[in-house]
């Protein structure tokens, strides 16, 4: 009962913190990110009309919010450990404080967690992907291919992948799916999933390791940011295909460049083979002046004569051969 009511201060503290404006934002399914610059000018991102000014905050009040969330995370921030990471008790929406001096005044981001799952009818509805497409990603669901979703910061990466284990769970509701992230934004109805969270001492390769004896049918990573992604690669090479994962990348082919960097980081070479062997399927998805759309399908078929032999989803559906860019 204490740790309950303990609990509940916390919240009303972060509240307190927060001020009206942002709360009520936090709670607005149209909002997708909140942003204080160290200037003090807030601004709130929304669907479909971008970034907006939405007032000011104090340095005061926005240190008094950054050490809020750090109490709360049970961890300390200060002038020697001036950044603070991890998910809010309310909501689960990803918070990043920075206090001086890496920035002149007190500053923060909190990327709102999505609470509408988008099926992929929708994405074709709005013209975000085509009908055909929406095949090709549902095609692949059912041949449990590995998917590789890719794009830029803001791009709808994640709201992308909800929409494909969406799919995956209509389409292999028996699969036990493991879901390993570093903050919790991935969303999943199904009925056997196991969620993953990193920590301090726990990185993404070990996750990895851990789910591999935990019997998991599909394995999927919020998004990969280092040498844990030839942990990734092996797992779906090893018996367990079916998986999708997000990458920071501005194209489909330069995600298997990115792959490539990544796993170089522990491995001391690209692990193009492994790479060639282990996607099957690139979807690019970017944000434009008129809104997000799928950008590129790209099929990787192996890598081999020192090329990754590549077929473009396009209407003309030509097989190419795109040589390595080191």
């Amino acid at each position: 009962m204490e740790k309950i009511r303990s609990y509940q201060r916390l919240v009303r503290k972060l509240e307190e913190a927060l001020g009206e404006q942002l709360f009520l934002a936090l709670h607005d399914d149209d909002v997708v990110e909140i942003m204080l610059n160290p200037d003090g000018r807030l601004f709130i991102e929304r669907l479909g009309r971008g970034f907006g000014p939405a007032g000011d905050m104090s340095a005061s009040a926005a240190e008094t919010l950054i050490g809020t969330v750090a109490h709360s995370l049970s961890c300390e921030v200060d002038t020697f450990r001036p950044i603070i990471s991890g998910e809010l008790p309310i909501g689960g929406h990803r918070f990043e404080g920075l206090l001086p001096p890496v920035v002149a005044r007190p500053s923060f981001s909190i990327r709102r967690r999505a609470s509408n799952l988008i099926p992929l009818d929708d994405y074709v509805q709005s013209g975000v992907m085509t009908p055909r497409q929406a095949a090709t990603i549902r095609n692949a669901v059912e041949a449990r291919l590995n998917i590789v979703i890719s794009g830029g910061t803001g791009s709808g990466k994640t709201t992308l992948a909800n929409a494909v284990l969406d799919e995956i769970t209509r389409r292999a509701p028996e699969d036990r799916l493991f879901i390993l992230e570093d903050t919790g934004e991935i969303q999943c109805r199904a009925e056997n999933a196991v969620f993953l969270h990193t920590s301090e001492t726990v990185d993404m390769a070990r996750l990895l390791k851990s789910t591999m004896r935990l019997r998991p049918d599909r394995i999927i990573v919020g998004e990969v940011r280092d040498g844990a992604a030839l942990t990734l690669l092996k797992a779906w090479n090893t018996g367990h295909p079916g998986g999708v994962t997000t990458l920071h990348s501005n194209t489909a082919r330069s995600a298997l460049r990115r792959l490539e960097q990544l796993t170089a980081e522990v491995s001391q070479r690209p692990m193009r083979e492994v790479i060639g062997e282990a996607v099957d399927l690139v979807v690019s998805i970017e944000r434009t002046a008129r809104g997000r759309r799928i950008s590129d399908l790209l099929h990787v078929e192996c890598f081999v004569n020192d090329r990754y032999q590549l077929r473009c989803d396009g209407a003309a559906q030509e097989k190419e051969e795109v040589r390595h860019v080191a």
